[in-house]
C-alpha cells in the first residue's frame, strides 16, 4: 500500500498555505517581502502613479491575507492568484476614479451665489421623490443601489461586504434603477 507523495510546492505556494492553513504570518511576511516590488512594477506598468500603485499593493496583499482561505493550489499559482487579485483592484480603481460627479451635485464656485428658495425648494422636492421611489424597491435592490451610488462601493467591493456572487449584484442594481426611472420618469 503506498500513499501519494504530496506535492512539491514552491516556495511560494508553501507560504500561502502556511497562510492559509495557519494563518502563519512569518510566512505572510515572506510573501508580502517577495511580491510587494512585483506588484508594485505590475500597477506602475498599467498606468498608475505610484503612490497609488503602493496602494493598491497594499490593498491586494490585504485581500491576500483576508481571502487566503479561497486559495486552492489545484485551482491556480500563487502568482496567477495574487495577479489576477491586483489586476481586478486595479480595474475597480479606475472605474471609480472615471465615475463622473452628477451634474447636481457639482458645485459652481465662480458666482459665489446661494441658490434662491426656489431652487432649494424643488431640490427638496426632488429629493423626496427620490427617497419615496427608493422605498418602494425591493429591499435587496434597494441595498446594492445604497452601497453603489451612495456608498461608492465598486461591484467587487459590494460582492466582498456581502458574499454576494457578482451576476446577483449587477442584476438587483439593474433591476433597481429600471424601477427608479420608472417612478421618476416625469422628473426629466
Amino acid at each position: 500500500m503506498t500513499t501519494d507523495p504530496k506535492p512539491d510546492y514552491s516556495e511560494q505556494t508553501q507560504w500561502m498555505l502556511r497562510i492559509r492553513d495557519q494563518r502563519d504570518k512569518r510566512a505572510f511576511a515572506q510573501l508580502f517581502g517577495f511580491y510587494a516590488p512585483r506588484l508594485k512594477g505590475f500597477v506602475m506598468r498599467a498606468g498608475a502613479p505610484a503612490a497609488q500603485a503602493e496602494d493598491i499593493v497594499q490593498d491586494v496583499l490585504l485581500t491576500v491575507w483576508r481571502k487566503a482561505h479561497m486559495f486552492d493550489p489545484a485551482r491556480a499559482q500563487v502568482s496567477s492568484w495574487i495577479y489576477q487579485i491586483a489586476r481586478n483592484r486595479q480595474i475597480d480603481v479606475i472605474r471609480k476614479e472615471a465615475r463622473p460627479v452628477p451634474e447636481a451635485l457639482a458645485i459652481d464656485d465662480e458666482t459665489g451665489e446661494d441658490p434662491d428658495g426656489a431652487e432649494v425648494m424643488a431640490l427638496e422636492q426632488e429629493t423626496d421623490r427620490l427617497r419615496d421611489a427608493l422605498a418602494k424597491l425591493a429591499p435587496a435592490q434597494r441595498e446594492m443601489i445604497e452601497r453603489a451610488y451612495l456608498g461608492e462601493l465598486t461591484h467587487t467591493e459590494i460582492r466582498d461586504a456581502t458574499g454576494l456572487p457578482l451576476g446577483t449584484i449587477k442584476s438587483r442594481i439593474r433591476l433597481g434603477l429600471d424601477r427608479l426611472r420608472h417612478e421618476l420618469k416625469e422628473l426629466r
